[in-house]
């Protein structure tokens, strides 16, 4: 499973680890996610994140 960067401040979501803190759990994939899921570090939305090089 590819890694997502988001575009704002650089956090990077890992399926591997997914965001317990977001209610995601390990395993799930960036495409999974809930649309309205936001960026634990600076709240933009999933659309504001790419795939990592």
């Amino acid at each position: 499973m590819k890694r997502y960067v988001c575009n704002a401040c650089g956090y990077v979501y890992d399926p591997e680890y997914g965001d317990p803190d977001g209610g995601i759990k390990a395993g799930t994939a960036f495409e999974d996610i809930p649309d309205d899921w936001v960026c634990p570090q600076c709240g933009v939305g999933k659309d504001e994140f790419s795939p990592e090089d």
